[in-house]
C-alpha cells in the first residue's frame, strides 16, 4: 500500500521541483512529487542554461552532464526588427540541453534516492491545517509536513487561489504566449541567438545530438491579429530578416509547435498560502536574459537548507517562510526588474532598433547588462 504521508510535498516536476526532491531525499527525507504530465515530455523553454548551474547539476544532482556530448555557447547574436546585429562573447556562458532529456534523466536520478513520483497527477487543492498540509489530487490526498509550489508560470491553483498576477491581463507585463520546436539548422554550435521582431522575441541555440531549439515569446495580440501561428511566422516574426531566413531553412523534427498561453510576468509571491514557491511559480524572469532555468534550480536550492533547517526543529514555520522570502529576494528580485527593464526596450520595433544601435555601439553596457540578469555558481 503506498504511503500517503511524507515530510515534503513538491507539486510540479520541473527543474525546481526535480532539483528540490533529489537534495531532500539525499538527507533521508520522505519526499512526495507530484507532475501532471508522463515523463519525458516537451515544454516551453530555450533550453540554454547558464554555466552558472553546472556544478550544481553535475555534482550536487548527479546529472552526468559531461557525459552528453553537450554544447557550449560563448557567443551572442542580437538582432533588430531591421536586421541591424550585434555580436558579442558572453563572458560566463552556458550550454544547450533539452528539457525532454534532462527532466527525464533528473526524474531518473529522482527514483534512484527514493523520491516517491506519481505522474499523470493533478494537484485540485492545497489545504494548510494544524501545521500540516493535505494535498487533495485526482489520484488521492497525501499530508505532508511541508510543501511546496513548482508548477511554472501558471497553474490552475493559481487560478482557484486569485494569485494577484492571475487577474492582470491588459498591461505589458501579461498575456503573452511560447512556441517552440525542435529543428535541424545550419547554425553554429557556439552561438545563441536572439532576433527581435514587433512585439516578441525568437531564440535559437543548439541542443543535444545536434538538434537545434527555436523558442519565441510574443504577445497574444499577434497570435490574434494574424489568425494562425504559420501565418503570423510568415507575416510578424518574418519581418526580421533573419527570421525570415531561419523560418525557411530549417526542417522541423516534430509535426507542431509546443505552446503556451497566458504568460505573466507580473511580481509573483514566494510564498502563498505557507507554501514555498520555486522557479517560475515564485517569480518570472524574462527568457530573453537565458537565465530562467538557472534561477529554478537555485530556488531548490536556498529552499532545501531552510527546509532541512525547519524539519530538525532547528526554526519555526514562520522563520522557514521569512528566511526563504529574503534570501530570494536578495539573490533574485534585482535580476528579475532589470530583466522586465530589458524586455520593455526590446518590445517594440522603434525601441528595439534604437536600443541595439546604443548596444552596438557600447560593449560595456552590453556586458554589464549580461552580467546584471546572471549569477554566480551555487
Amino acid at each position: 500500500m503506498q504511503n500517503t504521508h511524507y515530510d515534503i510535498a513538491i507539486i510540479g516536476g520541473g527543474l525546481a521541483g526535480l532539483s528540490l526532491s533529489i537534495l531532500l531525499a539525499k538527507q533521508n527525507y520522505a519526499v512526495l512529487l507530484i507532475e501532471k504530465e508522463t515523463y519525458p515530455f516537451h515544454k516551453v523553454c530555450g533550453e540554454y542554461i547558464s554555466l552558472e548551474s553546472w556544478n550544481f547539476l553535475s555534482k550536487e544532482i548527479g546529472v552526468p552532464l559531461q557525459d552528453l556530448d553537450l554544447p557550449i555557447i560563448n557567443k551572442l547574436w542580437v538582432t533588430a526588427p531591421n536586421g541591424k546585429s550585434l555580436h558579442t562573447d558572453l563572458d560566463l556562458g552556458g550550454f544547450g540541453i533539452s528539457r525532454y532529456t534532462l527532466d527525464d534523466t533528473m526524474q531518473q536520478i529522482a527514483k534512484q534516492h527514493g523520491v516517491t513520483i506519481l505522474e499523470n497527477c493533478k494537484a485540485e487543492e492545497i489545504i494548510f491545517n494544524n501545521d500540516n498540509f493535505s494535498i487533495i489530487t485526482n489520484k488521492g490526498t497525501y499530508t505532508s509536513k511541508v510543501c511546496c509550489g513548482s508548477w511554472g508560470k501558471r497553474s490552475n491553483l493559481d487560478i482557484k487561489w486569485k494569485r494577484s498576477f492571475t487577474t492582470k491581463t491588459s498591461d505589458r507585463l501579461n498575456n503573452f504566449i511560447g512556441v517552440k520546436y525542435h529543428v535541424k539548422a545550419d547554425f553554429p554550435n557556439d552561438v545563441i541567438a536572439l532576433h527581435n521582431f514587433e512585439n516578441g522575441y525568437c531564440g535559437i541555440s543548439q541542443i543535444e545530438k545536434e538538434k537545434h531549439c527555436v523558442c519565441y515569446l510574443t504577445k497574444a495580440s499577434n497570435l490574434k491579429k494574424a489568425g494562425s501561428i504559420e501565418k503570423m511566422e510568415q507575416e510578424i516574426l518574418s519581418e526580421n530578416p533573419h527570421l525570415k531566413k531561419l523560418f525557411s531553412s530549417f526542417t522541423k523534427l516534430y509535426d507542431a509547435p509546443v505552446t503556451i498561453s497566458q504568460i505573466s510576468f507580473s511580481k509573483k509571491e514566494c510564498v502563498q498560502n505557507n507554501i514555498l514557491m520555486l522557479g517560475d511559480a515564485g517569480g518570472m524572469i524574462t527568457p530573453l536574459c537565458g537565465n530562467g532555468m538557472s534561477i529554478a534550480m537555485h530556488t531548490a536550492k536556498i529552499a532545501s537548507s531552510f527546509i532541512n533547517s525547519y524539519l530538525q526543529n532547528n526554526i519555526t514555520r514562520t522563520a522557514l517562510e521569512e528566511a526563504y522570502t529574503n534570501t530570494w529576494n536578495k539573490n533574485f528580485s534585482t535580476r528579475i526588474k532589470i530583466g522586465k527593464t530589458v524586455q520593455y526596450f526590446f518590445g517594440r520595433t522603434a525601441t528595439t532598433n534604437f536600443f541595439i544601435s546604443i548596444m552596438r555601439m557600447s560593449k560595456k553596457l552590453t556586458n554589464k547588462l549580461i552580467s546584471s540578469t546572471h549569477g554566480k555558481g551555487f
